[in-house]
């Protein structure tokens, strides 16, 4: 499997841009054949992000379908996203930051309380900007829609002991990956506010989205 690949789109040219700010939340359909990239701005930004099919909203990303395909719990560069249906959703077509988690999860304000403190509980989690998202969206998900996520930019080994880790990130400022889509898929981001461990430095930053039309 290929790793860090640039991408030949030029950034000027793409059909939409936005900037997502740390904390908040993105919702967004991508037609089939249309390129994404998500750039981690300033660095060690987590972008937690899930897929549906724009078209029927039961098949959506599944972390097993996509590590079983290809062998490997981190995604990049060829990695095919794969549907609880076992289709492709999304393929990863260009990768500079290298590897991206499939098991750290969202963090949620339950999760707060267990990992760090009682009182973190009052705190913002990226549960809640999904569920801010699908809200506003509008279009019949709900709550039960929000599946397992991945972690674009985060860093979350494995230990020998089967235990997961959460640490620095291995991305930088202006870092990106870029899929093309293989259906129409509607995109949902949490650009993670989390300031208890290390996966944003401590410092939730921006992230950019852009669209480009196909090419071909």
């Amino acid at each position: 499997m290929n790793t860090t690949v640039a991408s030949t789109l030029d950034s000027l040219k793409s059909g939409y841009d936005a900037i997502v700010p740390a904390g908040e939340p993105w919702i967004h359909e991508i037609s089939r054949g249309q390129y994404f990239r998500i750039i981690d701005v300033e660095g060690n930004q987590a972008a937690d992000t899930l897929f549906f099919n724009a078209r029927d909203y039961e098949e959506r990303y599944s972390a097993q379908n996509t590590i079983r395909e290809q062998a490997n719990i981190y995604l990049t560069t060829g990695t095919r996203l794969m549907s609880s249906k076992g289709n492709s959703l999304l393929t990863i077509v260009a990768d500079t930051c290298g590897r991206h988690d499939t098991l750290g999860g969202a963090c949620a304000t339950e999760s707060n309380m267990v990992r760090y403190a009682i009182e973190k509980r009052h705190m913002h989690a990226c549960r809640q900007s999904f569920l801010k998202a699908i809200i506003g969206w509008g279009r019949g998900l709900e709550k039960r829609d929000l599946d397992h996520n991945i972690n674009f930019f985060m860093n979350v080994p494995v230990t020998r002991e089967g235990q997961l880790t959460f640490e620095d990130g291995v991305s930088a400022a202006g870092k990106y990956m870029e899929m093309r889509a293989e259906m129409d898929v509607l995109a949902v981001i949490s650009n993670c506010p989390q300031l208890n461990n290390p996966c944003n430095d401590y410092n939730p930053t921006p992230v950019r989205v852009l669209i480009w039309d196909p090419t071909d």
